[in-house]
């Protein structure tokens, strides 16, 4: 007995069925968690290998799957670029605001520090602004400080360019950063950032968070942060 060929309007709604079959994993795989841009041990003695491994491989990866857990209840997610997810997070639930802010800000964070010989120094234009706005850089370096050692609880401290391509100082709680459309956040492009949550610091420094962002500016990547100073400036 011969077997009947399955017709092209059959092999189009067995295609539909399994692309439908498909969606919610192929969505649920929008986004990932990128390697570190160096090894773990790369920032030592300033920031130990053992923080950086539960950091990047427990906390980030955390947020990567609880955002990805959120693509079934908002299918456009899976549409949008993580830094565009920022500017439109009001849109969405609490769950898509921490953990896609927390998957943007440690994207950015690990990108903002760098070992040994790779860090460099301030461009140009950058270490200009820096003087024109807060006198000098190690003046900036304080006011810096001050907003991360000023921000209670879990959060972040930033330097930004504003909408009006001005340098500008501000901080945020939790998982939020100043690319969210939200009325509280002092808005502009991020150009440096510090993850002052107590995962990023306790191991070494136990509750001496001071003491950590100190030693921070020891691995601070300035030739990305004049990138992204460039950037946001055009």
């Amino acid at each position: 007995m011969r077997t009947q060929p399955i017709r092209p309007p059959l092999l189009s709604a067995l295609a539909a069925g399994v692309a439908t079959l498909l969606a919610p994993m192929l969505a649920a795989a929008q986004f990932t968690l990128a390697p570190l841009p160096y090894p773990a041990d790369a920032l030592e003695p300033h920031i130990d290998r053992t923080t950086m491994e539960i950091h990047h491989g427990r906390h980030h990866a955390a947020y990567v799957n609880n955002l990805n857990g959120q693509v079934k209840n908002f299918p456009d997610l899976a549409n949008l670029s993580l830094e565009a997810m920022q500017g439109q997070i009001s849109k969405f639930n609490t769950a898509v605001r921490n953990n896609g802010g927390g998957h943007y800000n440690h994207d950015l964070f690990w990108k903002l520090m760098a070992p040994a010989g790779q860090r460099g120094a301030p461009g140009e234009a950058l270490a200009a602004d820096i003087a024109r706005t807060f006198g000098s850089l190690e003046d900036m370096k304080k006011r810096f400080d001050q907003a991360a050692l000023g921000r209670f609880g879990s959060g972040w401290a930033w330097l930004i360019v504003t909408p009006d391509k001005k340098l500008a100082i501000t901080s945020t709680p939790n998982q939020d950063n100043p690319l969210m459309d939200l009325p509280e956040i002092t808005r502009g492009t991020p150009i440096l950032g510090l993850d002052v949550w107590e995962h990023a610091y306790y191991l070494k420094y136990q509750n001496k968070r001071g003491e950590y962002a100190t030693n921070w500016w020891n691995v601070v990547n300035w030739n990305e942060v004049t990138r992204r100073y460039d950037e946001a400036m055009k």
